[in-house]
């Protein structure tokens, strides 16, 4: 067997595989023997079915079969062993080969290549790198979720902000008098805090227990179909005909007491012993929040040293009709449009996945197993973090990151996380980092 490259220009290129008998037949005879053995043909017993029948039969297929893997193979290791820069799979060139009659055989194959670059970062290269603001506000709002999770609910006489009101619904007529027949609602249960109507939210005001008031629900919920259905009981496209008045009879008002700031809040948040007074509690919540943050802040300068890079390398030369050909391969359902609708993004992010590959290597970045699944548990103290849980037990991260390894698709997308968790961490100390410290809000809309 004999495989050539031969460079048609800097991005393409053909390979040539010629395949003489003797490459085959040994594969070739094996291959038809066993398929003797399992043959069954009128006439014969199984496994006695003479060779020159099997050979008729079947030769053909079993030749063409074991040339193709055969040839996959070999070109894979030539590739290999070459070095050979290729983009997506070899598309097979028109190739006049016969298996009835031929006995050696050549294949041609057009070759993606890769742009030849170099991408080189320093302290010369200036990056802009966000500091996000943890404001006494953030600090704030986290701690009240957690002192609501240890609160206690009171019955009171009179109604204030964030009450809930618990009492019965009763619909009334054009003249203020409960309507015959009307909808009522037995053990209604709302907090006019959620109202959108200022005005009809007033309403409650200091209301008292025992306290029958009048409003309207269509007003105060601005005519949100779902609010609507779930407070009167009715399915949302039953909502239309209530658009009047209501009274509201309060049977009961509850009030969320928030729990106390004290130690054993403290450490149930954080863990015991990590704080022993609310300055040192809030002084974490800082610090986590920040930890939150500084991910994020990672994330956009990967971002920024992406579109930096990009830039800076100018615009790479691509095989384009070769690679249309390849990625309308990968896509034969979808078509011609679909390619010529997204060949450019593809390319945008084929150029960042080689320029990326090259700083990998540049700077010696490796995986190791150890990584992935340290990934695996940030990402779930992430998720915990998400609602408010900071000290999640090792033993639930443990087996929620077990669950997550499992699929192949999830530990994909962690061992891009650590590749890039690395790579930003490395290029944070290689160029110059022009810090700017912008708010959480600031932030957010850079991603609009």
């Amino acid at each position: 067997m004999n495989i050539s490259l031969q460079n048609v220009d800097k991005v393409s290129a053909v390979l040539t595989v010629q395949i003489e008998k003797a490459d085959y037949q040994e594969k070739v005879e094996k291959s038809l023997k066993t398929l003797r053995q399992r043959v069954n043909m009128p006439g014969f017993r199984k496994g006695m079915v003479p060779m020159a029948l099997i050979k008729k039969q079947y030769g053909t297929s079993v030749l063409v079969e074991e040339v193709d893997k055969l040839m996959q193979e070999k070109v894979g290791e030539y590739i290999r062993e070459n070095n050979v820069n290729m983009l997506g799979t070899p598309l097979p060139k028109e190739n006049n080969v016969n298996f009835e009659t031929d006995e050696n055989f050549e294949f041609s194959f057009d070759i993606a290549l890769a742009p030849e670059f170099t991408v080189e970062l320093s302290n010369n290269d200036t990056i802009d790198y966000y500091d996000i603001n943890v404001t006494d506000e953030m600090v704030d709002q986290q701690v009240k979720m957690y002192t609501q999770r240890t609160a206690k609910y009171d019955k009171v006489e009179e109604y204030q902000d964030n009450d809930m009101l618990k009492g019965l619904l009763a619909e009334l007529d054009e003249n203020g008098n409960t309507k015959e027949g009307g909808l009522q609602v037995e053990g209604a249960v709302m907090m006019p805090t959620y109202m959108k109507n200022d005005d009809q939210k007033a309403i409650f005001n200091g209301a008292k227990t025992n306290t029958v008031l009048v409003f309207n629900p269509a007003t105060a919920f601005d005519n949100n179909e779902a609010e609507l259905a779930s407070l009167l009981k009715i399915k949302k496209e039953e909502v239309a005909n209530y658009k009047g008045n209501f009274s509201f009879q309060i049977e009961e008002i509850t009030r969320m007491i928030p729990g106390d700031l004290n130690q054993e809040l403290f450490d149930q948040v954080l863990g015991e012993g990590k704080a022993h007074s609310e300055e040192e509690f809030r002084a974490q919540i800082k610090e986590t929040i920040a930890k939150q943050f500084e991910a994020d802040s990672d994330y956009k300068f990967l971002i920024d040293v992406r579109n930096y890079v990009v830039n800076k390398i100018g615009k790479l030369e691509f095989a384009d009709e070769l690679m249309k050909r390849i990625m309308l391969e990968n896509n034969k359902e979808k078509g011609e449009e679909f390619v010529a609708e997204h060949y450019e993004k593809s390319i945008e992010e084929l150029t960042w996945h080689l320029i990326k590959e090259k700083l990998v290597a540049a700077n010696n970045i490796k995986v190791e197993q150890a990584d992935i699944t340290n990934m695996a548990k940030e990402a779930t103290r992430a998720q915990f973090a998400q609602y408010g849980m900071i000290n999640v037990p090792d033993e639930l991260l443990e087996n929620y990151s077990k669950e997550m390894l499992k699929k192949r698709e999830s530990v994909e997308a962690l061992i891009n996380r650590v590749i890039e968790t690395k790579l930003s961490e490395i290029l944070k100390g290689q160029v110059t980092l022009n810090h700017k410290a912008v708010s959480a809000e600031e932030f957010n809309k850079m991603f609009q």
